[in-house]
């Protein structure tokens, strides 16, 4: 029976990687109150998130052994996590930059902290960085090394290009709804956000086990790129009608413009009133022209398209776990694991 971690074994391995991260900059003989924010940046920007990615290297190293980890093996999967979180964290420390984004897990962002401002940016690569450091560090001799290098920079990219196709797509400042299409958001939403929170944690995994092979990849591709693109529709579906007190935040899609599954579903069904009411209200920071346009989805039938799309979605990714052959190293359970996680969450 495979394991699954915990946020306290796996925060547990953070402080080792940390000392090897900061011991190679002290190589360089960076002045030591430099390397104390290096370490600040490294430890408000990488902990204190739900740890998700990460803590899927683990969990689908195990799945895929089919039994609990050794300490090394452990530790070098948690590590592979680490990375995936250390790319987290130059994303984000990026993004915030980019949306001028106010908090970050309820706190301010990093560029907003007294004394950061644009030496976040400097920050940020140097968040990028860390991850070939501890690469090199403990997976040089590893037959999969080059592989794990040109993952990390393939899915860096992959993001990029989807950032890059959300910001020009969406700017806040500039509402044009004729910009809108799902095409576009497609291409947001598996480009941003699906190769490096469902792909890579799972192509780490076999890489790492050595079963990285162009079958077992791309059969994993097929399965969670579909399944990251599912999230971040139900993600949202969540903003506009999920609980506040569940989702741990208040909505703000509507009001900052964003491409969102939503609108791009409004702008497909609209009657000419009904697109008249989105081009009026859609995207403007104002709480009033905010409720005219949820009193819309809701007479859309927003919801219920969105549930309707749920069960169907669900329903072909079910199918292609079940079809997965297992003699060839892949595991259903790894999937299955990550369906569990996001079918009807609330939050």
């Amino acid at each position: 029976m495979s394991q699954r971690t915990t946020l306290k074994e796996f925060e547990a391995v953070f402080p080792k990687l940390e000392e090897v991260l900061l011991a190679h900059a002290k190589q360089f003989n960076l002045p030591e109150e430099y390397l104390r924010w290096y370490q600040k940046s490294l430890e408000v920007n990488t902990l204190g998130g739900k740890c998700n990615r990460g803590m899927s290297v683990p969990d689908s190293v195990s799945a895929l052994l089919g039994k609990p980890l050794s300490e090394d093996e452990y530790f070098h999967a948690a590590t592979l996590g680490w990375m995936t979180e250390l790319l987290q964290a130059f994303f984000l420390v990026s993004d915030d930059i980019m949306d001028s984004s106010i908090t970050r897990r309820g706190k301010p962002c990093w560029y907003r902290h007294e004394g950061v401002g644009m030496v976040a940016i400097n920050d940020a690569f140097m968040l990028e960085s860390a991850i070939y450091t501890l690469l090199k560090k403990y997976f040089r001799s590893h037959p999969a090394y080059i592989d794990f290098v040109e993952l990390f920079h393939d899915v860096t990219y992959q993001t990029e290009l989807g950032q890059l196709c959300d910001l020009l797509t969406a700017p806040e400042d500039k509402v044009n709804l004729d910009n809108f299409s799902m095409d576009k958001y497609r291409f947001i939403v598996i480009y941003k956000t699906a190769y490096y929170s469902f792909y890579l944690p799972v192509a780490l995994a076999l890489h790492q086990l050595n079963i990285g092979t162009p079958e077992n990849l791309k059969v994993a591709e097929d399965i969670l790129i579909p399944m990251g693109e599912y999230f971040q529709i139900q993600d949202d579906y969540l903003d506009n009608f999920g609980l506040p007190e569940h989702i741990g935040k208040i909505g703000t899609d509507i009001m900052d413009n964003k491409c969102s599954w939503l609108v791009n579903q409004a702008l497909q069904i609209a009657t000419p009133e009904q697109r008249k009411v989105l081009e009026d209200n859609y995207g403007r920071k104002d709480k009033d022209k905010e409720a005219v346009i949820k009193k819309l989805f809701d007479d859309m039938k927003l919801e219920q398209r969105y549930k309707e799309y749920e069960e169907k979605v669900v329903g072909e990714l079910r199918e292609k776990i079940a079809k997965i052959d297992e003699s060839k190293g892949l595991k259903k359970e790894v999937f299955e694991t990550f369906l569990a996680k996001i079918y009807k969450r609330s939050k």
